[in-house]
């Protein structure tokens, strides 16, 4: 059993019969009232995210977890499909279970962890940084770097990423896969 101060991003719990993966907390310790841990957790069986407040010293089941790496392989319309890179073993899970599927592409390598109770794959972290080529956007015009002016930009993966003016198609960009936005051009 942990208890609430072992609270850390991508920690797995069990909470109200299901299991979730913490994706924010904060401390919040006020001046007048006991402590808490305000928490922001998604369902890994569902993908449902929840807002929960737990008390200091609250107790927590902690789900022990494994993670693996994995080469995404292809998606299929209802499932994506994985191979573990150390004993090539395959899975396939839904899009429920992934954070930013649409900026996977073949052959990306990925980080699964896996509840080692029952073996069962819980959640897909993506590396923090994934580069990609515009497949489809407006034409840049020089000189328009000066300005934070963005426009939208289809990638390789078809996910639709916001970039600034001079990005132009045929150009590979580095998206930060945590909110899905745009960071850099890749000179080659």
């Amino acid at each position: 059993m942990a208890t609430t101060s072992d609270i850390r991003n991508g920690m797995c719990i069990k909470y109200n019969n299901d299991i979730y993966k913490i994706t924010e907390f904060l401390h919040v310790k006020p001046g007048k009232g006991p402590a808490f841990v305000r928490t922001k957790m998604k369902s890994v069986t569902n993908g449902k995210v929840l807002d929960n407040t737990f008390s200091a010293g609250h107790k927590i089941d902690e789900v022990r977890v494994e993670t693996h790496k994995f080469q995404f392989l292809y998606h299929d319309g209802e499932f994506y499909h994985f191979m573990n890179q150390e004993d090539y073993t395959q899975i396939r899970l839904l899009e429920a279970s992934l954070d930013r599927a649409e900026l996977m592409k073949e052959g990306e390598v990925v980080t699964i962890q896996i509840n080692t109770e029952d073996n069962m794959p819980l959640s897909v972290d993506l590396p923090a940084t994934v580069t990609l080529e515009v497949t489809a956007t407006e034409p840049g015009l020089k000189g328009n770097t000066a300005t934070n002016a963005t426009k939208p930009a289809t990638v390789e993966t078809g996910a639709e990423v916001n970039v600034p003016l001079f990005i132009n198609e045929g150009d590979k960009i580095r998206v930060e896969t945590e909110k899905g936005t745009y960071k850099e051009r890749v000179k080659e």
